[in-house]
């Protein structure tokens, strides 16, 4: 009997193990890997150093809360990197489920993707989160090697021909990207996706842009010339429309201004060109009171994710 006994204990313990193998596997992974110290070896060109209010680099992969998440998220995206793995502590229980919801939260993605350079955005994003805590993010970029080398050729040669000795102010700088940008660009209204009006190409290129275009294009001059910048954006939800607005926050003298040449270059019904410059450097009260007369809501904007820009 004793003979038997032990092979059926072996036998029932083989059970155990393979109708469990997954459990055992993640338990495994879980244990091996979330002491685990990652880091991201590599930052193109087109990182940032810039640190915000709401999202901030980090060297610390290991999340304890939403707002380690939200700076893990943001350094992945800003580092230009495709793939990166990072895990869930044991210690953060809500670890999984928080990440689960961040990464199906698109307007929160979109909003993160504001903060970067625009030739690190992503065009999309996919999370891969197991069980054990493994977390693996891969990203696909919006602009391709051989668009980002032509525009950067472009952009160097139009600084160097538009930014003349005499001007020295950053007013006038920045007013002669952006006069430039509207006298040499329409707005798409067909929104033609094969001339890439939604990217910093469509504006420079093609002579088209969507409120995507002109921003980028704008962020990517403002960067070349020096100035802390990032994107802001009214998302479908916040704006209660089928399409949200994007524009410019830039960093002039210590303080944050907007810039918004896709409402500095009205459509007009009859085909006339026109430059304004009523959304040119203005504050967040001046953006305010510019709207007054306007049903619109394009410029109401999340002052806690852009809190650089939040009314004194």
């Amino acid at each position: 009997m004793k003979k038997l006994l032990i092979p059926l204990i072996c036998l029932f313990t083989i059970l155990i193990v393979l109708l469990n193998v997954d459990v055992i596997t993640d338990r495994l992974i879980f244990f091996l890997n979330h002491n685990k110290t990652t880091k991201i070896e590599t930052k193109n060109a087109y990182y940032k150093t810039n640190n915000y209010i709401f999202a901030s680099n980090t060297d610390e992969y290991t999340p304890y809360g939403i707002e380690d998440i939200i700076n893990i998220m943001y350094s992945i995206i800003n580092s230009g990197t495709t793939s990166f793995t990072f895990y869930c502590p044991k210690e953060y229980t809500d670890c999984i489920d928080n990440m689960k919801k961040l990464t199906k939260d698109e307007n929160l993605l979109t909003h993160l993707n504001n903060f970067v350079h625009p030739y690190n955005s992503f065009r999309s994003i996919e999370a891969s989160i197991s069980d054990s805590g493994e977390i693996i993010i891969k990203i696909n970029h919006l602009y391709q090697e051989e668009e980002i080398k032509k525009i950067n050729t472009k952009v160097k040669e139009l600084i160097n021909t538009l930014i003349t000795d005499d001007l020295t102010e950053d007013y006038d700088k920045i007013k002669a990207i952006h006069d430039y940008i509207i006298n040499n660009t329409k707005y798409d209204l067909e929104n033609k996706k094969e001339l890439k009006s939604y990217t910093a190409y469509g504006p420079l290129f093609n002579k088209l842009a969507t409120c995507n275009g002109y921003t980028d294009l704008m962020a990517i001059f403002l960067t070349e010339m020096g100035y802390d910048n990032y994107k802001v954006a009214t998302t479908k939800q916040s704006s209660n429309k089928t399409e949200g607005h994007i524009w410019n926050a830039v960093k002039v003298k210590d303080e944050w201004l907007h810039l918004d040449l896709t409402w500095d270059d009205p459509v007009s019904k009859d085909g006339s060109n026109y430059l304004y410059h009523k959304y040119f450097l203005i504050d967040t009260e001046e953006l305010q009171t510019a709207d007054a007369n306007i049903t619109s809501t394009d410029h109401i904007f999340d002052e806690v994710i852009y809190s650089e820009l939040k009314k004194h």
